[in-house]
């Protein structure tokens, strides 16, 4: 195997200046450095030696020529409601994560469901030249680019977008089948607000399978985060507890005939427990609280949430993958939508029904 006899090149490296320096083709030492399929045939040894050079001698690609050369601009736009804690972040660790090691940059706008923002940003980054969309939870219906567009949670139709979304059928099924096991037949439900794409898809599931179990579903047990203060028009950050915290507070007003809830999500959850500990009932002694989305925090809160588990990470993973293939093959046909499994993780905020609280 030959060894480099050129003495390490000075300052800024170049693909040439490395190839030179191993005394190798230019070809050979990008198909390595981009981890091409066709590196595969490139002995082992001669693979070890290029990633170690071009370690040592802290080489970068210029992505700017490399953009010209394969009409790409090497980075996406993420256009997101916004990136607090929960859904998001756990979302947006899978797509840095693909992003990533795809050598890819990323420009993340967040446009708090303000509808001018949400066709605003996406023109700006076409400026840009971005290769393609990931929108999170951000309905496409208004969006129109010239590149792929990848939407996670947002079911949103059309021929250029590739919907990554949850069972919720199976979601719903799996907390409500839990629910009844253990006796709950008074189960209040947390709507999420309007602005949610999934909050309707979820409520269809959630009636569908009640139906099924023969559940009766009360009306005026039915709640639902209100869409302003999701919005941010009332003062608070949309994910913080108050979002549960107040639906829960208003319907103790009305009624405590309820022994179980199933909240839209794990941040109002956390929320809807406080309310009931702040109404003086105990939790799961008087009421059961399910969560949905099985964020971080959700095993440490108190008691710990019992929440349907919804793949975020590798929501944004798959999303970011399938990004990256479209960007990659423009002309291939990609199915409109790829389904995601949920499961549901048993804690302590679930436990036997118990007589329904009076008043």
């Amino acid at each position: 195997m030959a060894k480099s006899k050129t003495p390490e090149p000075p300052g800024h490296v170049n693909l040439r200046m490395l190839a030179e320096h191993l005394q190798l083709s230019q070809t050979t030492v990008s198909l390595v450095l981009n981890n091409s399929p066709s590196a595969k045939s490139i002995p082992p040894e001669t693979r070890k030696r290029v990633e170690a050079a071009a370690k040592r001698l802290n080489y970068r690609p210029n992505y700017f020529a490399r953009s010209l050369r394969q009409s790409r601009s090497m980075s996406v736009g993420v256009l997101a409601p916004d990136l607090s804690e929960g859904y998001f972040t756990r979302v947006m660790s899978g797509v840095v994560e693909e992003l990533t090691a795809a050598h890819y940059f990323y420009f993340t706008a967040c446009h708090d469901w303000k509808r001018d923002l949400i066709e605003k940003y996406p023109r700006m980054l076409v400026e840009r030249a971005v290769d393609g969309f990931l929108l999170l939870n951000t309905p496409a219906d208004k969006i129109a680019v010239p590149v792929p567009v990848v939407a996670i949670s947002a079911h949103s139709a059309g021929e250029n977008v590739t919907n990554i979304v949850l069972d919720h059928h199976l979601a719903a099924e799996l907390a409500l089948t839990h629910l009844h096991s253990l006796g709950h037949r008074r189960i209040a439900i947390m709507r999420g607000p309007h602005a949610i794409p999934d909050s309707e898809f979820r409520w269809k599931a959630i009636q569908q399978v009640a139906g099924e179990m023969s559940l009766k579903l009360d009306p005026s047990l039915v709640i639902r985060i209100d869409s302003d203060a999701w919005s941010m028009k009332t003062g608070y950050h949309p994910m913080t507890p108050e979002i549960g915290y107040k639906p829960m507070q208003t319907l103790l007003k009305k009624t405590r005939d309820f022994t179980a809830i199933f909240c839209f999500n794990d941040i109002a959850a956390i929320g809807a427990i406080r309310a009931l500990k702040d109404a003086g009932l105990a939790v799961p002694g008087d009421v059961s609280v399910v969560g949905f989305d099985d964020i971080q925090s959700a095993a440490y809160s108190t008691p710990s949430l019992t929440t349907v588990h919804q793949p975020l990470t590798r929501m944004g993973k798959r999303g970011a993958q399938v990004l990256l293939e479209r960007i990659a093959n423009r002309e291939k046909e990609f199915p409109a939508e790829i389904v995601m499994t949920p499961e549901l993780v048993v804690r302590e905020s679930t436990g036997a029904a118990q007589e329904p609280p009076k008043g």
